[in-house]
């Protein structure tokens, strides 16, 4: 019985430690625009792996391997800030391609829980992302999807590295670029 009273309040204690562990939480966004456009006008628009031009955060791109597996492109941000990303999929006949953030540069440094801490371009952790265009007849429909983590990835995030700043800075991403290339589709 000892045994039993003993084994009770460590198991009450591995339990609780555990719901009370909690980290970070894989998060989705998914954008999706309906643009006048035939799907082929839209496709030539982005499917340059190394042309960012269509979207209106980014003021320049550089890229080793064109839209090739492996292929690395670094993205300028209008504000200066990079984003490294590498293409982990491409199929010009489905009109779509993955790619998965590798590396970004620092956007600021905080303190938190007195510790300095570097905020990045993009308050995002394993950032993984795709984006299809379909044909509808004569319309197209462009589906950006992207799933991440938030930047901090211990508990009690501050703020600017919390899942509310990571889901706002990422959808913020994908409408602006989409509603770019409706933009520039529907010319």
């Amino acid at each position: 019985m000892k045994k039993v009273c003993l084994f009770l309040p460590v198991l009450l204690f591995f339990f609780s430690a555990a719901v009370n562990a909690h980290g970070p939480v894989r998060q989705k966004a998914e954008e999706e625009i309906t643009i006048n456009a035939p799907a082929e006008k839209v496709w030539s628009i982005i499917k340059n792996y190394g042309d960012m031009s269509w979207h209106p955060g980014i003021f320049n791109t550089t890229v080793q391997g064109d839209n090739n597996k492996g292929a690395i492109r670094v993205l300028t941000l209008k504000d200066g800030g990079t984003i490294t990303e590498e293409l982990k999929k491409y199929d010009d006949k489905k009109m779509s391609y993955a790619y998965k953030i590798t590396e970004m540069s620092t956007a600021k440094t905080i303190n938190h829980a007195g510790v300095d801490e570097k905020v990045p371009v993009l308050p995002v952790d394993n950032y993984a992302a795709s984006i299809e265009v379909e044909a509808k007849g004569d319309t197209s429909v462009v589906s950006w999807k992207a799933g991440y983590y938030r930047a901090y990835m211990n508990n009690n995030p501050p703020e600017e590295m919390n899942e509310e700043a990571a889901n706002s800075a990422v959808t913020s991403v994908l409408k602006a670029g989409l509603l770019n290339l409706k933009t520039l589709a529907e010319k």
